[in-house]
């Protein structure tokens, strides 16, 4: 049977999950946001070079974000 120790550290591996999971949805959501804003200023004939350059730093964190969940999640698995 697991200690109290093994108890709390899983347990605290679980909220990290949840908030790692948050990150993720997020991210997604804000990349969703920055594809339209993009397209739409593509569309509009304006430079679009700053939103795109926000765009692929939202890509590189999802990646991160994406990345922290999966080590939580294989962790959780031990």
């Amino acid at each position: 049977m697991p200690d109290s120790f093994q108890l709390a550290h899983r347990a605290m591996q679980i909220r990290h999950l949840e908030q790692a999971e948050r990150h993720v949805v997020q991210g997604a959501r804000h990349i969703a946001e920055q594809e339209e804003r993009v397209a739409d200023l593509a569309r509009q004939g304006h430079d679009a070079m700053e939103a795109r350059k926000l765009l692929n730093n939202f890509y590189s964190s999802q990646v991160l974000h994406v990345e922290h969940r999966d080590r939580i999640l294989k962790e959780l698995e031990k």
